[in-house]
């Protein structure tokens, strides 16, 4: 199969690798139609991280089902799936408790497990034309009927979209309060957008690049430029110096 491969600080390239295999009888193998490429894949692609050369990057996954273990009993063949990037057991007690991010089987000596990450297991990365997902039963989200038409949106659910949602789940944000988004990257525009589902009354999204802003209204957000003027004294200025109920911090 085709892959991409990190060989090198700077340097990824496109090599023919052996196909990912079942391995396990509660694996499941997918061939991967969509993928993202993350901000935190630059920390590896520049060298900053412990990343092995040889890897396959890629930890925003989706595509079809072409193989199922043994042992899987609830993903089917020809199901399209998203595939979250923290790989879980599904039944260790941190799992159990809904802290997948934090498995205490999948990488033995630390917590959690990742696609092609840096110290997160020996997992290889979805940027292929095969992946092995473990404990495919736990970790494969079978999408709807619409999810070829649609998998540019659901492969969203993969990472980029929940560590948005998660923000401001962290800020505390009730239906009908105000929040500031600092920081209008990937994170932050999914962040307003996630504000605005859970019924925000204003989504202020605080940020120095014009084409982050402009898409930051398109969502229905209120940008705020602060190559302007400082963000607090606008965000004052518009709210009749109540200022917002909520705030996340998107910068990274």
């Amino acid at each position: 199969m085709k892959a991409i491969i990190y060989n090198a600080p700077y340097d990824v390239s496109v090599q023919n690798v052996p196909d990912a295999k079942i391995e396990k009888a509660t694996d499941v193998l997918v061939r991967i139609t969509t993928t993202n490429i993350c901000g935190s894949d630059l920390h590896m692609y520049e060298g900053r991280t412990s990343f092995e050369t040889g890897r396959i990057l890629g930890h925003e996954n989706l595509g079809e089902v072409v193989e199922v273990g043994a042992a899987v009993d609830r993903v089917k063949v020809g199901d399209m799936v998203c595939l979250p990037f923290n790989i879980g057991c599904g039944f260790c007690d941190n799992c159990e408790r809904g802290l997948t991010g934090y498995c205490l089987t999948v990488n033995p000596g630390s917590a959690g497990g990742a696609y092609g990450f840096a110290d997160m297991g020996p997992y290889q990365g979805g940027q292929a034309e095969l992946l092995r997902v473990p404990y495919g039963d736990f970790n494969c989200l079978v999408l709807p009927e619409d999810a070829k038409e649609k998998e540019d949106d659901y492969v969203m659910l993969s990472d980029i979209l929940p560590t948005g949602w998660h923000a401001t789940e962290l800020s505390g944000l009730l239906p009908g309060e105000s929040i500031a988004i600092y920081g209008a990257g990937p994170v932050g525009l999914m962040a307003a957008h996630a504000a605005m589902i859970k019924g925000a009354s204003q989504v202020f999204v605080v940020d120095s690049h014009p084409d982050r802003l402009a898409l930051a209204a398109k969502l229905g957000a209120t940008p705020i430029n602060t190559a302007q003027t400082e963000a607090v004294e606008q965000i004052l200025n518009l709210t009749n110096g109540k200022g917002t109920d909520r705030g996340c911090e998107c910068v990274g």
